[in-house]
């Protein structure tokens, strides 16, 4: 599943492609992607411009000229394409929008969305979100004050979107390799100077991953070498029986909490 840094990418890509642009047709292929009729989301989206585009843990917000927003989840599976009709994708097409004679195309929406909504509803419908890790105003006390009375893995602290919004399985288990902690450990064992470093890591590793791109496998669009750049500088993540790149040991995966998790016996204590 897509995790802060993969969105953040696809965030800045699409800033440069669509924002200020009209959309100029809408289709919808699979009404179980959309939260509407058909009809009424081609209505109110069509013909509207995008004002901005923002990121808000794991999704990204679509704002329209008319006042409404696109809410976008690609939950597992999904990705996009833009591009023109002939350098799209052979893969079958839940929603795309049109500009011009480039395209959005939203592909693999079987769990996730593309929600329509009035901007004060999306307000609500985020509202139970965590911080933001990479806000500027997320500071080492702010998280300090965060862990103070937490309880329960770190692993499955992490991925708690009440908690922190935007992290997910990957940079939960990169995060704590870089921190050099085990993620298997409760948060409340972890002494001041790890809670210190946890913090300097979830923002490390979060920057650094969507700086290369994420771990998306495909191009956003032609001749897009950015996405999934973050591959090659993963750690730990999906690396069950290979050696850690730091002190040579095997990375060990295991289950916590019915989520797969991998960290190095070696060098996180």
């Amino acid at each position: 599943m897509p995790e802060l840094p993969e969105m953040e990418n696809y965030r800045l890509l699409l800033k440069n492609k669509i924002e200020g642009k009209e959309i100029t047709d809408v289709f919808v292929n699979r009404e179980k992607s959309i939260n509407v009729q058909s009809t009424i989301f081609e209505d109110k989206t069509r013909q509207q411009r995008i004002c901005a585009i923002h990121r808000r843990a794991k999704q990204l917000l679509f704002y329209l000229d008319n006042g409404h927003v696109l809410l976008l989840h690609l939950m597992l599976g999904g990705w996009m394409f833009y591009g023109k009709e002939e350098d799209k994708p052979d893969r079958t097409i839940q929603i795309h929008l049109s500009f011009g004679e480039e395209h959005l195309y939203f592909i693999g929406l079987r769990l996730g969305y593309l929600h329509l909504f009035e901007e004060k509803e999306v307000e609500t419908k985020l509202q139970d979100l965590g911080p933001e890790p990479l806000d500027i105003n997320f500071s080492l006390n702010a998280f300090q004050d965060l862990v103070s009375n937490k309880r329960g893995r770190i692993k499955t602290t992490l991925v708690d979107q009440s908690f922190l919004s935007g992290i997910g399985n990957c940079y939960s288990d990169e995060i704590c390799f870089h921190a050099k902690i085990l993620p298997t450990r409760n948060m409340n064992d972890l002494a001041y100077n790890e809670i210190i470093q946890l913090y300097h890591s979830i923002r490390q590793v979060l920057q650094q991953a969507t700086q290369y791109g994420g771990y998306m496998d495909y191009p956003l669009y032609k001749g897009d070498r950015k996405t999934g750049g973050v591959e090659p500088f993963l750690n730990v993540y999906d690396r069950e029986g290979e050696n850690c790149k730091r002190c040579g040991s095997k990375i060990t995966k295991e289950e916590v909490s019915s989520r797969k998790c991998f960290y190095c016996k070696g060098c996180q204590k």
